[in-house]
């Protein structure tokens, strides 16, 4: 019976995840957990979902430049950011993150905001499901959909609405740069009234954009 019992739990570990990534690779993932935690906090929620076509190309290679250069190029652990992470967090109060896009994807939608062993590898388990079962562009457009771009506001549509009152489709490189500027700290820094180091990052994510069509880096996504 305890025999039973633990190929169950085994089953329902293992397979209860796998079913759920196939079935978010057709369907938009629901409400996660960070959206519940916001909302019990009182920020809100907005959110509008979209389709990768209806979002600005330009927010996409922003959100490439801004957080994970290498997206098209690695399997969802971008190895070299992880060594200069923590190279940098030896020697550095400031903590700095070496997540790719997957890795923050796989995180946003199916697990919590924590920094525990626990949900580190969780978070390495449904990265390589993700990879595995959604591919590349479709990764970006949960993320695009799903990520926290201020307070109760989340996803694309959402933060080009508030922040410019446009389309997600029709953001402008500086937009779009701008929004990928608050990424690190959305809960503090503002993409309609940008302060100084918004405005200095839009700026880098903007020059680094170009460099990722121009090198085609975002062709995993954009074709």
């Amino acid at each position: 019976m305890i025999r039973g019992l633990l190929v169950l739990a085994l089953m329902i570990g293992f397979v209860g995840p796998v079913l759920t990534v196939a079935a978010y690779r057709f369907l938009p993932p629901p409400i996660t957990i960070l959206m519940v935690q916001r909302l019990v906090e009182g920020q809100g929620f907005s959110r509008s979902w979209r389709n990768l076509d209806d979002i600005s190309p330009h927010l996409v290679r922003s959100v490439i430049a801004a957080e994970d250069a290498n997206f098209c190029s690695h399997h969802g652990f971008d190895l070299e950011a992880i060594r200069k992470a923590l190279a940098h967090n030896e020697s550095s109060d400031r903590v700095r993150g070496g997540s790719t896009i997957s890795q923050q994807t796989a995180k946003n939608v199916f697990l919590w905001p924590d920094r525990s062993y626990v949900r580190k590898g969780l978070e390495a388990y449904f990265t390589v499901l993700i990879e595995v079962m959604w591919g590349k562009p479709r990764i970006m457009e949960v993320y695009l959909n799903s990520i926290e771009f201020g307070p109760g506001v989340y996803g694309a549509q959402a933060a080009a609405r508030k922040n410019f009152g446009v389309d997600a489709k029709d953001l402008s490189r500086t937009q779009a740069a701008r929004l990928a500027a608050v990424l690190p700290s959305p809960l503090r820094y503002k993409a309609d009234t940008p302060g100084p180091y918004v405005r200095r990052r839009t700026g880098r994510i903007q020059a680094a954009a170009g460099t990722i069509r121009r090198d085609n880096l975002d062709a995993c996504v954009l074709g």
